[in-house]
């Protein structure tokens, strides 16, 4: 029997509480397999505004919590606990000017000091909970600061002495709000020296909170091992491919998973029809309903391509857009669904009035809607610049929605190249970030599309497919056994 670790997991979101993307459907997720394993695993986040509003069933554990933020700074602190309905404990804290006040999760001007204070909060939660942890896991960038802090201000304090962390990179391109030319050339935090006083003006501003967490974490990861290699190259790097180049013996990949009982078309509350593999007829009455929603003429038969996302660069729109205008002279529709952009959501509002049989979008993102999405394509398209993991073709492949997709980081290592003539691969790829290769990708599906019988194997094969979280909860388990070494290793060694 394996020995059962206590594991805090901490994150800026998480689903139901609080949502903005795949981030929170991780810290809901991973937890829920990590309490399967038997291990004593907690979760600390923001009491966001819009957990309030949403009116979750909430306990105040404590008032007005004294913390120390520096020798200058004392702010108080509101601690409060819920659960998911795992059971996984979730615990919130708050003080009402970082948090409780604000309606949305990011956008604050004070961001930077809203995860200061959160950073140094949550040792003093774990302080009330007594709750000794094997590891932190901190989650992107907005919990960098905590290994930062366990090898520093609380390195002495007996709940924390031995805790091991392990940060979590979900997408590098995020941090702090700044891009990553400005860190090549203005970053001048070296990851490891004193924090700036809180009240000091512009000094936070300074410190780059993702690179504290890679250069003093125990173990690092990302969500997909072909990432892990990307972001040690200069291409996909965002100014720090170097220090991860000199961490690469602790960086490690781990693709996420999907939820199943929450992606499972056989019992999905939103969809028209509910099916299996077994009953894909069931599939077919989803499209056409998809359809009629989207005010597409309704014909089983055409190709349908589907794309639940972020309208933005990063997802491959610029190439979608080069594309569209031959796209349109082939016999297919296209449904789009996601807010982003405004150069792109005003470029597909004129789409759609050109072609009204063609194309259709709702653009803003709506979970209801997406598994409609999911439900009702042929075809899913993810052509992503880059891609840290991505969720979208491993949910489109459980509803039997084949993905084309451009093979970089989690992408490439969940989606193999479909060869009709072995009937081996589980989508349609393409390596270069190129319009035509994008084109070529897509037109290789729709001709596949027309084999019926083969079209129909391929989606069996590829909705029994599992991307679980039971084997990465697993993966991340061994993870943290790196980690708690590896802090041992630097005990003895600094003692």
């Amino acid at each position: 029997m394996q020995h059962s670790l206590k594991i805090v997991s901490v994150s800026s979101e998480v689903d139901p509480f609080s949502k903005t993307g795949g981030l929170a459907d991780v810290a809901r997720s991973l937890p829920k397999a990590l309490r399967k394993l038997n291990h004593d695993v907690i979760i600390v986040t923001p009491l966001h505004g819009i957990v309030q509003e949403k009116n979750f069933k909430l306990e105040l554990l404590q008032k007005d919590v004294l913390v120390t933020v520096d020798k200058s700074t004392k702010i108080k602190a509101d601690f409060w606990k819920s659960s998911l309905p795992s059971g996984v404990p979730v615990y919130f804290i708050d003080h009402p000017k970082f948090f409780s006040s604000h309606k949305t999760v990011y956008g604050s001007k004070t961001e930077n000091l809203r995860f200061y204070f959160f950073s140094i909060a949550l040792f003093e939660l774990l302080k009330f909970l007594n709750f000794k942890p094997d590891v932190i896991q901190s989650h992107e960038w907005h919990t960098g600061l905590i290994p930062f802090l366990l090898r520093t201000r609380y390195s002495n304090e007996p709940l924390f002495k031995k805790t091991a962390s392990l940060f979590t990179i979900h997408n590098l391109s995020f941090q702090m709000g700044k891009n990553w030319w400005e860190l090549e050339t203005k970053d001048k935090d070296d990851g490891y020296s004193k924090l700036p006083p809180f009240k000091e003006k512009g000094a936070i501003e300074n410190l780059n909170y993702a690179k504290r967490g890679i250069v003093n974490a125990d173990i690092i990861n990302t969500v997909s091992e072909q990432y892990a290699q990307e972001i040690m190259t200069k291409k996909y790097g965002q100014a720090l491919h170097r220090i991860l180049l000199n961490r690469k013996e602790n960086l490690f990949g781990i693709v996420n998973g999907i939820d199943y009982n929450d992606f499972n078309p056989a019992t999905d509350p939103g969809l028209y029809k509910n099916y299996d593999f077994n009953s894909l007829h069931f599939k077919t009455k989803n499209k056409v309903h998809l359809q009629k929603m989207f005010q597409l003429p309704e014909d089983p038969k055409i190709p349908l391509i589907g794309v639940v996302s972020r309208i933005t660069e990063q997802k491959g729109f610029d190439l979608i857009f080069e594309i569209m205008e031959p796209l349109m002279r082939l016999d297919i529709q296209v449904v789009i669904l996601g807010g982003g952009e405004k150069k792109y959501e005003s470029s597909f509002k004129k789409l759609i009035r050109k072609y009204p049989k063609k194309v259709a979008a709702h653009l803003q993102f709506n979970s209801q809607h997406a598994t409609k999405v999911y439900a009702g394509s042929d075809m899913f398209l993810m052509p992503s610049r880059f891609e840290p993991c991505g969720l979208g073709q491993m949910i489109s492949l459980r509803y039997g929605s084949i993905p084309i997709v451009r093979a970089t980081g989690g992408l490439a290592d969940t989606i193999t190249n479909y060869n009709p003539r072995t009937q081996k691969g589980n989508g349609f790829t393409f390596n270069t970030y190129d319009s035509r290769d994008l084109l070529v990708a897509i037109t290789r599906a729709i001709e596949n599309h027309k084999h019926r019988e083969e079209w129909i194997e391929l989606i069996k094969k590829s909705m029994q497919l599992s991307f679980s979280w039971k084997i990465p909860a697993k993966k991340y388990v061994l993870l943290y056994k790196k980690a708690i070494k590896n802090k041992q290793l630097y005990l003895a060694k600094n003692q």
